[in-house]
């Protein structure tokens, strides 16, 4: 607690982009995009952010409202220029977005190697453009597909009986100090950014035209390539997480639910285990 307190008074304008967060995913669009306005006036402000970069963010923004309307070959071209758009800011490509360091070379336990961590600016703001191009992605299902959310949810403490034979984690319990800043960042502007773009945009665009098997497939597939710079064990991992995430998505059609999953899973692994790994 003490250490969440200290960083309040920098790391304020953040709560005001995870309410806008809240509230374009409960479906209060126009509250949601006022709160993202009011935080990109006050990230300008601060110097949080670059006139460039929140052209570069308003850009993508307007373009993902206008994919609605378009058929055929410009809508296909369309959502191409988004995922790159959304694969540019989630990989901080874009100059510009001054990221906040709030951990550096942190350790969550003795046994843990260990981490840093930012509070991005950039990477939060590709909910709000896949929720612009697909706005339906929360809508849920007519019912709730049993089977394959119990086999999401088995899988998740399965994957720590995998991480534990291999050697990629071994037990470690521990609450780190800094844990409130990490469920604040890890909750809403890294799962919740990532389920939305991977599972509820990915996942859903490709399982209607390619069904629902390839498109848990393809989109858990994709989720860990996109860990590729943490070594091929990371993406194996990943994409396993990728795919419980993925039937728990296609179970019940509400982004809540991979979202807690990939959520309860992290948190799992900061509490019971090394994280990110043994040192």
């Amino acid at each position: 607690m003490a250490h969440f307190i200290s960083v309040l008074p920098v790391v304020w304008p953040w709560f005001i982009l995870i309410a806008a967060q809240i509230c374009a995913v409960s479906g209060k669009w126009s509250l949601g995009f006022v709160l993202l306005t009011c935080f990109g006036l006050i990230a300008l402000t601060l110097g949080l952010v670059t006139p460039f970069a929140a052209a570069i963010a308003s850009a993508g923004l307007a373009g993902a409202l206008m994919l609605r309307g378009l058929n055929g070959a410009f809508s296909f071209v369309g959502h191409i220029a988004l995922i790159l758009w959304c694969l540019a800011m989630g990989a901080h490509l874009v100059p510009g977005f001054h990221n906040l360091l709030v951990l550096d070379q942190a350790h969550s336990g003795p046994g843990s190697t260990d981490f840093t961590m930012y509070l991005n600016l950039d990477k939060p703001l590709i909910l709000f453009a896949v929720l612009l191009a697909w706005p339906r992605m929360n809508d849920g299902v007519a019912y709730i597909r049993k089977s394959p959310l119990a086999v999401g949810l088995v899988a998740l403490p399965a994957l720590f009986l995998l991480g534990l034979s291999v050697g990629a984690i071994r037990p470690e319990f521990t609450l780190p100090h800094w844990w409130m800043i990490f469920a604040l960042s890890n909750l809403f502007l890294t799962c919740l950014t990532e389920e939305a773009f991977f599972r509820g945009y990915l996942q859903s665009a490709l399982s209607k035209r390619l069904g629902a098997a390839a498109g848990i497939a393809a989109a858990s597939l994709l989720f860990g390539l996109a860990h590729f710079a943490g070594g091929p064990a990371l993406v194996f991992f990943a994409a396993l997480l990728g795919a419980a995430c993925g039937l728990g998505y296609y179970a019940t059609g509400r982004l809540w639910v991979p979202v807690l999953m990939h959520f309860a899973f992290n948190a799992a692994h900061l509490v019971i285990f090394t994280y990110p790994g043994p040192a």
